[in-house]
This record gives structure tokens, sequence and C-alpha cells, in this order.
């Protein structure tokens, strides 16, 4: 299997920007020790700070998956569900 790429932006509602950054800095750790996470790193924007960007790579589909179906994703996703304006999530193909 190859390795997938996932670049997920998420925005959030500009009264709860402090509360989501809580929530995803404490994806960090946890995520970083999984089986298959080969990196996975977390931005702010610089001009609007209700937009955090993950940057992913997990060593297959399965890896990723097994993420997604982890207790701290499952813990984050609730967290934040009603924090946010929107969600985008991009599983990508290296082509070079």
């Amino acid at each position: 299997m190859s390795k997938v790429t996932i670049v997920a932006k998420l925005t959030a509602k500009n009264d709860c920007i402090e509360t989501v950054k809580a929530e995803v800095i404490k994806m960090l750790a946890p995520t970083r020790q999984e089986n298959g996470c080969i990196e996975y790193r977390l931005h702010q924007d610089s001009t609007d700070p209700a937009v955090f960007v993950f940057y992913e790579n997990w060593a297959s589909q399965v890896a990723f998956e097994q993420h997604m179906d982890s207790a701290h994703f499952k813990a984050y996703v609730a967290a934040v569900s009603d924090l946010i304006t929107d969600k985008t999530v991009n599983r990508l193909t290296e082509l070079v």
C-alpha cells in the first residue's frame, strides 16, 4: 500500500477560536504515537486565526482509517463539531 497524505482545514467560529485551538493541540501527541503515523503537523493561519490546517502523512489508508476510529479523534470531533463553521479534508496522491 502507498502512503496517504491528508490536508484538513477547519474554520472555527470567531468566538470559539481559543477553544478549538486547545482541542486541535490535544490531538498532536496521541496521534503522533499511532502506528502508521509518519507526519502530523498543525498550522494556524497567520492572517485569519480562525483557520487551522493539519498536514498529515500516513503509511497507508488503513492507518488513516484507524486514526479516524481512535478514541482521541472521536473526542476531538465531538468537542469541535458545534464550534466550527467549515471543514475540508483532502486526500492527496503525490505525483513526483
